[in-house]
């Protein structure tokens, strides 16, 4: 369920604090994930805690509106597994390696 908007959006009061004390391009530090982005916050950079460490966001002009929690995630995704992943996988890595070998045949010849 949303917020009333009779009371407005959530923004952290000390948030709000830090905000008016730094320069635009220090770091802000915060664990209010659930703090809304207010028009002051455009051109600062928070660092906002996911759990386990602090994950930098630029705010800008289209994120207002929005929470800060929505750009920290707090789950980190590990790729599906399966017979066709692998078989992708493997094709990568060998182009990659095609790719290494054709960059140092090209070095040579330019010696």
């Amino acid at each position: 369920m949303s917020r009333s908007g009779k009371k407005g959006p959530y923004v952290d009061p000390k948030l709000l604090k830090k905000i008016s004390k730094v320069k635009p391009g220090t770091i802000i530090k915060t664990w209010s994930r659930d703090s809304e982005i207010a028009p002051e916050m455009v051109g600062h950079t928070f660092g906002v805690h996911n759990g386990k460490n602090f994950i930098s966001v630029f705010i800008k002009e289209e994120m207002v509106g929005r929470r800060l929690g929505e750009f920290s995630l707090t789950r980190k995704f590990t790729k599906h597994g399966g017979k066709m992943q692998r078989e992708l996988e493997a094709s990568q890595a060998a182009s990659v390696t095609a790719a290494a070998v054709a960059a140092k045949d090209v070095r040579t010849i330019k010696k």
